[in-house]
């Protein structure tokens, strides 16, 4: 077994390519681009994606980078506008979006020590879609409760039409 150093989920060891600036390890990137894989080949999969995508992002923050720091920002705004403003997936998609033209305001976050007891792996064992989508759920809001420290300064970050 393997332990990702991003989101600390245990894997059967393998080798294999990583995100670039995501840390993670080859077994744990493999499992997410499973569990994208099922999103994008059924609509019905596909209404959690951009949550899983937000929660893989910000449980995988990297290092700090210009980069790394802007992904972690405009994926916890689409967290926070998800989760706690109940917008609805495509107005909050526009909210990341426009925050993101305004990077140069992002500051680097420090990780918190945990990054949420849900990860990647509760999802990709999840076999149908039911529980695919309350996994997806449970996990974007165990990582948002996790970065609960940067939470004001999240929603300072948030442009103000939104």
């Amino acid at each position: 077994m393997s332990c990702c150093p991003g989101c600390g989920a245990e894997f059967p060891e393998r080798d294999g390519p990583v995100h670039r600036y995501m840390e993670s390890s080859p077994a744990c990137w493999a499992a997410y681009g499973e569990v994208l894989a099922r999103e994008y080949s059924d609509p019905a999969y596909f209404q959690v994606h951009r949550l899983s995508v937000d929660a893989y992002a910000v449980q995988h923050p990297g290092k700090p980078s210009p980069q790394t720091t802007q992904s972690v920002a405009v994926h916890l705004i689409r967290l926070c506008l998800l989760l706690e403003r109940d917008l609805p997936m495509e107005r909050a998609n526009e909210a990341m979006l426009k925050a993101s033209e305004q990077e140069q305001q992002f500051a680097w976050l420090t990780p918190p020590e945990s990054l949420g007891a849900v990860t990647v792996a509760d999802v990709w064992k999840a076999e149908a879609l039911e529980a695919h989508v309350a996994a997806v759920r449970r996990w974007a809001e165990s990582v948002w409760q996790a970065w609960a420290p940067h939470h004001a300064t999240v929603k300072s970050w948030i442009p103000a039409d939104y």
